[in-house]
């Protein structure tokens, strides 16, 4: 199930933050991702690689440079799976509703 792997990606505080950063910029270096993350660049290059791995972002080779780019279908597939999931919790609301509603009479 893709939607766990990339909760659990964006469920670590540093990966979620450059998750965040990315989503103001769309794509940065390693170097400017890890400014004042609370980690070195290694630290922070190991924390890419799960968002990696989860497809969430993707790295590119720039000159000296490795260039960062947020993948957002990636994001979308999360958000899809929590519509759903609202769906569902709706649906089932509604049913209770409708089930005290019709026994209290």
């Amino acid at each position: 199930m893709i939607e766990a792997k990339i909760y659990k990606a964006l469920g670590d505080p540093i990966r979620l933050k450059i998750v965040t950063r990315l989503t103001k910029q769309r794509s940065s270096t390693i170097g400017e991702l890890s400014k004042n993350l609370g980690v070195s660049r290694q630290g922070a290059r190991k924390q890419l690689q799960v968002l990696v791995s989860a497809k969430l972002v993707q790295l590119r080779p720039k000159g000296r440079q490795t260039e960062v780019v947020l993948d957002t279908n990636q994001l979308k597939i999360a958000r899809q799976f929590i519509a759903r999931l609202e769906q569902q919790w709706d649906q089932r609301l509604l049913a209770l509703k409708n089930f005290v509603e019709d026994n209290s009479n």
